[in-house]
């Protein structure tokens, strides 16, 4: 479990959450892997386009809202029915939703689509590597930084 500090008297536990909203069975196997392979106690879910990310960030009981856990979102581009720059549009406009942090992960290197996620509000934007190594190496490095950072409670 992770340790966050909420004040100098106080210490709560906290879980981190990762909704991956990827289509592409192979990119969901990885993340899965790379977090297994790192140890990681991250709990993953998974949806398969934006629409389907909406509806569990806004109805559904399946991702935890207890005041114990952290949710980031791990959103690809490229996805049929409703792409990555629609669903930001969709999340930001949420009162409820919109403070969750956001990390793009996908394979454009586009100025375009990283000038459109920013105009969002992402908290950052990777590449997926070519290699399964650097893969590993990125999401260690992606899943250590957010489980250390301050992060707003669910409503």
């Amino acid at each position: 479990m992770i340790t966050a500090t909420r004040s100098s008297q106080m210490t709560t536990t906290v879980q981190l959450n990762i909704l991956l909203i990827e289509d592409d069975e192979v990119d969901v196997m990885n993340v899965q892997r790379a977090l297994k392979k790192n140890s990681s106690t991250s709990t993953l879910y998974r949806a398969a386009n934006g629409i389907e990310g909406l509806a569990m960030l806004r109805h559904n009981q399946q991702i935890p809202k207890e005041n114990n856990t952290r949710l980031l979102i791990l959103l690809d581009l490229n996805m049929p029915q409703m792409g990555g720059i629609e669903f930001l549009r969709e999340l930001r406009a949420d009162s409820d939703l919109c403070r969750l942090p956001v990390v793009v992960l996908t394979t454009s290197r586009q100025d375009s689509d990283l000038a459109a996620a920013y105009q969002y509000n992402v908290a950052g934007y990777l590449v997926k590597p070519i290699t399964f190594s650097s893969f590993v190496e990125k999401m260690d490095v992606l899943n250590r930084y957010w489980s250390m950072s301050e992060m707003p409670l669910p409503h």
